[in-house]
C-alpha cells in the first residue's frame, strides 16, 4: 500500500513540473503522409547548459503514457538516480491499430505498420537528434501493443534503441522466438525491462510469462534484464508502477553507492575499491555515453571501506582521484595525507595537512579539522 502510495505522489510530482518544460511539435512525416504530434520534454539544465548532451527516451502512446514517463525521468534525475534525459512523446490516438499492424504471416509490420516503424527510425530520431543535443543512449517505452511493436527496433541488425521497457505487452506471436533469439546474439550491452500484472488480459499474461521464460534462459553479458510482475494494478494502471522500476533497473549504475552495495559488495572486495569505483564510472561513459563527475557520497562510501578494511594504501590513489575531480577542494589532500599517516610517513602527512588551509571546504572536511590533525601529529613526533 506504501509503495503504491509512493507511486501515485510521483506521478502528481510528474504533472506538477511539466508546464513549464514542454514543447509541443508537429512533424510532417512523408512516410505517414500526414503530420504527427510530439510532446518533448528537455531537461531543466537544458538551456543553461549549452556544452551538455543528453539520453533520449521514445514514448509511443505519448497522447497518454508521456507525462507518466516525463514525471519520473524529471524526478529520478533531480536525485541524480539517473542522467537527465529528453523525453519525446510520439501522440497515437486513434492512430494506435493502424500504426502497429503486424502481418500475421510472419509477425512483421506491413502497411501502416511499416510506415510508422519508418517514421520512427527514419524521420523521428534524425529529427530530434537533428536539433537538440543528444548521445547515443535511446530507450523506448510502450504500452500493449506499442510495448510489442517497440522490439521490432531490437530485430534490427543494429537495434535502434539501447533500452527498451515491455510494459504488459500484446505480443505479435513469433516474438516469442525472435526476441530470445536476438538477445542471444547480441554484441553490445543492451537494457530489456518486461512487466505485466496478474489483471491483464490472461492471453497477455500468458505470453509474458512465456517470454520471460524463454528470456531467462538467454546467456549473455551483454543483456541487461529485469522482469517484474504486479499484483494489484490493472492493465491500464500498471504503467505508474513499471515505469520508475524501469528506470531503477536500466540506470542502476549511474546512481550513487547505495547501503546495500557498499555493505554487499564493496567491503567483501579482494582488489582495490578504488579500482571498483573507476570501473563504475567508466561503465555510466560506456553504457551512457556520458562523462559523470565522480559524486563526493562515492568518494566518501570508498573512503569508508578503507577505514573499516583498514586497507590504508589505497588512499593514496584516492587522493589523487580527489585532486582531479575536485582541484579546488581539500578531499584529495585529506585522502593523501591520511595514507601518509598511516604507511609511516608523519612529517609528510603533517605537511599535506598544512597545505590544504588555502583549498575550500568540502564534504565535512573543514580547514580547522585539517590543522588540527597537523598540530596532532607535531605533538607526538615533536616537529
Amino acid at each position: 500500500m506504501q509503495r503504491s502510495i509512493i507511486y501515485v505522489l510521483l506521478l502528481f510530482f510528474g504533472f506538477n513540473i511539466l508546464n513549464a518544460q514542454v514543447i509541443y511539435e508537429t512533424l510532417e512525416s512523408s512516410r505517414l503522409g500526414e503530420s504527427r504530434q510530439l510532446k518533448i520534454q528537455l531537461p531543466r539544465g537544458y538551456n543553461s547548459n549549452k556544452d551538455k548532451a543528453y539520453p533520449i527516451v521514445i514514448v509511443l502512446d505519448g497522447d497518454y503514457l508521456f507525462e507518466a514517463v516525463a514525471g519520473n525521468v524529471d524526478y529520478y534525475s533531480y536525485w541524480e538516480d539517473m542522467p537527465e534525459a529528453i523525453v519525446v512523446g510520439v501522440n497515437q490516438m486513434d492512430k494506435r491499430y493502424e500504426d502497429c499492424m503486424y502481418s500475421e504471416q510472419n509477425s512483421l509490420p506491413i502497411d501502416t505498420g511499416a510506415a510508422f516503424f519508418e517514421f520512427v527510425g527514419m524521420e523521428l530520431m534524425p529529427y530530434i537528434e537533428n536539433k537538440y543535443r543528444t548521445v547515443n543512449f535511446r530507450v523506448a517505452i510502450g504500452h500493449g501493443e506499442t510495448a510489442n511493436f517497440i522490439n521490432y527496433y531490437l530485430l534490427k541488425p543494429e537495434p535502434l534503441f539501447q533500452a527498451y521497457v515491455v510494459i504488459s505487452p500484446e505480443l505479435a506471436p513469433n516474438m516469442l522466438e525472435y526476441v530470445p533469439e536476438r538477445l542471444a546474439k547480441l554484441e553490445s550491452k543492451l537494457f530489456y525491462y518486461l512487466a505485466n500484472t496478474n489483471n491483464d488480459s490472461k492471453s497477455i499474461r500468458d505470453m509474458t510469462q512465456a517470454l520471460n521464460t524463454s528470456i531467462k534462459t538467454t546467456d549473455n553479458p551483454n543483456v541487461f534484464y529485469k522482469y517484474d510482475t504486479f499484483e494489484d494494478p490493472s492493465h491500464y494502471s500498471v504503467p505508474a508502477h513499471a515505469i520508475p522500476r524501469a528506470l531503477e533497473s536500466i540506470f542502476f549504475v549511474f546512481q550513487p553507492i547505495s547501503k546495500r552495495e557498499y555493505q554487499d559488495t564493496i567491503l567483501k572486495l579482494e582488489e582495490s575499491p578504488v579500482a571498483y569505483l573507476q570501473e563504475k564510472y567508466q561503465t555510466i561513459y560506456d553504457l551512457f555515453a556520458i562523462e559523470k563527475q565522480i559524486l563526493i557520497n562515492d568518494f566518501k562510501a570508498i573512503a569508508a571501506a578503507i577505514e573499516k578494511n583498514e586497507d590504508f594504501k589505497y588512499y593514496e590513489e584516492l587522493g589523487k582521484m580527489a585532486r582531479d575531480h575536485y582541484p579546488k577542494t581539500l578531499l584529495g589532500n585529506y585522502y593523501l595525507a591520511r595514507f601518509y599517516e598511516e604507511t609511516g610517513e608523519p612529517k609528510k602527512a603533517m605537511r599535506t595537512y598544512q597545505s590544504a588551509y588555502i583549498l575550500d571546504e568540502i564534504a565535512g572536511l573543514t580547514k580547522d579539522l585539517m590543522l588540527e590533525k597537523a598540530d596532532l601529529i607535531k605533538q607526538d613526533f615533536g616537529y
